[in-house]
């Protein structure tokens, strides 16, 4: 089974070949980060017209690369929510486009469906010998620029969200305290990267707790971050400034501690032995280290895609389509929409 994949739900253009649900055959990833860095954050409008611009071009070379033709496809996958809805719009109806033209079926997923899904992707030609392909159920927490659940994952299709971010998502947390300590725009990689060799217990930011659910919310941690820069000139009086390096570093172990808390009530309520963190922020070097840590006390079977499948792409698209369809839960009509606001069962 081939399945094209086709993601544009923001700002990067995707278009990747799967093969037999799993294999990767080609993955092309545009970005427009450069574009949208002097505004700190996405601009819709630019997104969509680069969308429009790139689409055709970063199709084309996904095609290539994976060395297939419009013939031998079995599907047309493409993510059709949430998302920045022109930006959505410019891969739906170049995929409907398309799909009539080559008389293929097209299978509208969902982009939080997509995040889960890639865990399970390989590049082609890579071995299963010596460890188990991922399997259902599983516990999913996605953190990514827009979103921050903790999904059960029962079986393809059947999702329960036990917690999500009542305010800020985690990724878009990162970007406003990047803007703040002025490090740029994409906020996540900067951080990451001038934290290193910072202390992160210099400055105790807070945790919140939304005890008895699930669910997480950063706003506070951010306006800390900013009130605590605010009050730096009367700390340089003092002579008791930490560094940026430290600044950085404590308020990711507070998003790490966030995270990685809820979680692991989560594998407790559930009793979850298979553990994915999956999105843009599952690419933090610092969340990384602290999840391998915890995995190994709490004996869990942990999945980690690798950094290239964190962020958003299409493989991970067409994936969730493979499975949708070995499953007979794939629509394959031209009569869907993009929609802006979505959850993961919406489909």
């Amino acid at each position: 089974m081939l399945v094209l994949g086709i993601e544009t739900s923001c700002d990067e253009t995707s278009a990747a070949v799967v093969e037999d649900k799993v294999f990767v055959r080609s993955n092309v990833v545009l970005s427009q980060t450069k574009l949208h860095e002097p505004f700190g954050g996405i601009v819709p409008e630019i997104a969509s017209r680069k969308q429009m611009e790139f689409i055709a071009p970063v199709v084309k070379k996904a095609m290539e690369d994976a060395k297939v033709t419009w013939s031998d496809l079995d599907a047309i996958a493409v993510t059709n929510r949430p998302g920045l809805i022109g930006s959505l719009l410019v891969g739906v109806s170049f995929a409907k486009a398309i799909a009539l033209a080559h008389n293929l079926p097209i299978i509208p997923i969902n982009h939080l469906e997509g995040h889960v899904f890639s865990v399970f992707l390989r590049d082609m030609g890579e071995s299963f010998e010596g460890h188990q392909l991922w399997d259902f159920p599983f516990l999913c927490l996605l953190v990514s620029g827009g979103h921050t659940e903790l999904i059960w994952v029962k079986e393809v299709g059947d999702y329960e969200v036990l917690g999500r971010t009542k305010d800020d998502a985690a990724g878009e947390a990162f970007d406003k305290v990047a803007r703040a300590l002025g490090l740029g725009f994409p906020g996540g990689p900067a951080i990451d990267k001038v934290s290193e060799g910072g202390d992160p217990n210099a400055i105790a930011f807070p945790r919140a707790d939304l005890t008895p659910t699930l669910n997480f919310s950063f706003a506070g941690l951010k306006t800390a971050v900013v009130r605590y820069l605010k009050g730096m000139e009367e700390r340089l009086k003092r002579k008791s400034n930490p560094t940026l390096a430290d600044i950085a570093a404590s308020f990711q172990e507070a998003v790490a501690d966030m995270l990685l808390n809820n979680l692991a009530k989560a594998a407790e309520l559930t009793d979850a032995e298979r553990v994915a963190v999956v999105g843009g922020v599952a690419a933090n070097r610092r969340l990384r280290q602290k999840l391998m840590s915890l995995s190994q006390t709490q004996n869990w079977q942990l999945a980690l895609p690798p950094l290239k499948w964190c962020t958003d792409n299409a493989a991970m698209i067409a994936c969730a389509a493979s499975f949708r369809m070995e499953k007979g839960l794939a629509r394959s009509d031209l009569l869907f929409d993009a929609f802006a606001v979505a959850e993961i069962n919406d489909s």
